[in-house]
C-alpha cells in the first residue's frame, strides 16, 4: 500500500473513498483501514485530520448535510416557476442520490455516529431532518405565492414527501424509480393542498 501519496485535499479524498465503499458494500464495509486503503494512503493520514474514525464519519455526514443548503437555495428560487409537483419531484430526485441514500443507511447503522450528530440535528434522522426543513421552506414559499392553498396544513407534507421519497430510493439493489413514478407520489401527497384548478401541481 502506498504510504507517501500527497493529497491536495486529503479530506475530500477520504470522503470520496468512504462514499465509494458505501455504494459498493454498505455501512459494514466502512473501517478506517478500508477507507485509507480505498483512498490509497496510509492510515495515519485519516488520523492527522480527524480525532478518530467516528469524528471522520461525523464530518462525512455533515459534508452531505452542507450540500442541502445549496439545494435549498435552488429550490426556493424555483418557487413560482414550473409546477409545484415538478419542482418537488426534481428536488427529491436530486436529494436522494445513491450516496445520500447510503449515508442515511450509515447514520441509522451506527449508534455512536447518530449520538454525535445530535449536536447539530437534535431531532429526527440527520440528513433527512435537514431535507425535510428544505421542503417545508419551499412549500411555505409556494403557499405565500398562492400555488398552495392558504388553508392547507403544511406541517405533514414535507415529512410525508421525505418518507415516501426515501422508500422509493432506498433499495440499493433496484434501479432508481422512473421520474413519472416519483411525480405520481408527489402529486398524491400534495394533491389536497393545491388550490382548485391546480390539481396537476
Amino acid at each position: 500500500m502506498p504510504t507517501g501519496v500527497a493529497f491536495q485535499d486529503p479530506r475530500t479524498q477520504l470522503f470520496d473513498a468512504a462514499e465509494r465503499l458505501l455504494l459498493q458494500a454498505g455501512p459494514n464495509a466502512l473501517t478506517s483501514r478500508a477507507v485509507t486503503a480505498e483512498a490509497g494512503c496510509a492510515k495515519g493520514v485519516l488520523h492527522r485530520h480527524f480525532a478518530d474514525f467516528d469524528d471522520f464519519l461525523e464530518a462525512l455526514v455533515l459534508d452531505r448535510i452542507g450540500r442541502i443548503a445549496a439545494q435549498s437555495a435552488a429550490l426556493h428560487t424555483a418557487a413560482g416557476t414550473g409546477t409545484v409537483t415538478g419542482n418537488l419531484a426534481d428536488a427529491l430526485g436530486a436529494l436522494f442520490d445513491p450516496v445520500a441514500v447510503a449515508v442515511v443507511g450509515l447514520v441509522t447503522f451506527r449508534d455512536e455516529l447518530r449520538a454525535r450528530l445530535r449536536r447539530t440535528t437534535p431531532r429526527g434522522v440527520p440528513l433527512l431532518a435537514e431535507a425535510t426543513a428544505m421542503l417545508a421552506g419551499y412549500l411555505a414559499a409556494e403557499q405565500r405565492l398562492g400555488r398552495i392553498a392558504a388553508e392547507a396544513d403544511l406541517r405533514p407534507l414535507a415529512p410525508t414527501l421525505i418518507g415516501a421519497g426515501h422508500l422509493l430510493f432506498a433499495d440499493r439493489e433496484s434501479a432508481r424509480p422512473e421520474p413519472a413514478a416519483l411525480r405520481q407520489v408527489v402529486a398524491t401527497v400534495i394533491g389536497g393542498a393545491l388550490p382548485p384548478g391546480r390539481k396537476l401541481g
